[in-house]
């Protein structure tokens, strides 16, 4: 490692690789509020946050233990639950008037289809506007979960529907 009183240490999140400062500068340079979309082994996190000066401001906070209120059984971090996940957020962000968002999926690799773009389709169907392109999000079939089992399909359906009744 470089030392000598000329070397600087980079931040303490970019050495830990948590913070790409960058992206979260051209994010927060929109102006907007953003999307924050985050995948752990177990669940899917979804808030709607504001920047401010002593840190951001999360406006809404949805995750997948959120969805057993509403009768979901199925796993916490899979396609159908990630939408449903978005789903919900975006129910509760019209609630408080966040009428578009700007995704920021933070050090996550996008993949074409995935979780991270299956909770965007959620959140783009329940009314908010996220720019995005229509090419990266997943199938219906893979939406709803006919990739998985029959139960998924069914209690995705049952959950979609008390959501819609929002």
């Amino acid at each position: 490692m470089a030392e000598g009183p000329t070397y600087r240490m980079p931040l303490k999140r970019r050495r830990e690789g948590k913070t790409d400062y960058r992206q979260r500068l051209r994010l927060l340079k929109s102006g907007k509020t953003r999307a924050v979309v985050r995948v752990t082994n177990n669940r899917i996190i979804v808030q709607f946050t504001d920047f401010h000066v002593d840190g951001d401001i999360v406006k809404v906070n949805v995750d997948s233990n959120h969805l057993k209120k509403y009768g979901w059984e199925g796993h916490g971090s899979n396609l159908p639950s990630s939408y449903l996940v978005g789903y919900l957020a975006g129910k509760k962000a019209q609630e408080k008037d966040i009428e578009q968002a700007v995704l920021d999926i933070g050090l996550n690799v996008p993949q074409k289809g995935g979780i991270l773009f299956s909770a965007l389709n959620g959140i783009v169907d329940s009314g908010v506007h996220v720019p995005h392109d229509p090419k990266v999000l997943p199938s219906e079939e893979r939406r709803e979960g006919q990739h998985i089992s029959d139960e998924t399909v069914d209690s995705f359906n049952e959950v979609k529907e008390k959501l819609e009744a929002l």
